[in-house]
């Protein structure tokens, strides 16, 4: 069965840091393409970040460019995501997301694109 994980979500000052990690168990995605989405109260899920299968290319929502950054370590299995300048309309709840899709993906924008999720993990940004 497979699983993907969340954790490392909590409260944190504006302007702090956190940093995401993603794990998954029961296959590899070390081929995949992952992704970071988010939902806010009230809100749709949003494209955070993704990342391709070698780590060579990384993509971004504009709202997080230039604070966020995702990163992989296939050897383990595991995608991060390093969140600097924390802004209180960050808080949400953040998702992991795994891609069936072998190494090249046309769309990594799409939550369609990705095929197993985790449970999220909180993020809480105070002012």
């Amino acid at each position: 069965q497979v699983q993907v994980v969340e954790s490392g979500g909590g409260l944190v000052q504006a302007g702090g840091s956190l940093t995401l990690s993603c794990t998954a168990s029961g296959r590899s995605f070390s081929n995949n393409p992952m992704g970071w989405f988010r939902q806010g109260p009230g809100k749709q899920r949003e494209f955070v970040a993704a990342i391709s299968w070698s780590g060579g290319s990384t993509f971004y929502g504009d709202s997080v460019k230039g604070r966020f950054t995702i990163s992989r370590d296939n050897a383990k299995n595991m995608v991060y995501l390093l969140m600097n300048s924390l802004k209180p309309e960050d808080t949400a709840v953040y998702y992991c997301a795994a891609s069936q899709v072998y190494r090249y993906s046309n769309d990594y924008v799409s939550p369609r694109r990705y095929d197993y999720w985790g449970q999220g993990t909180q993020v809480t940004v105070s002012s």
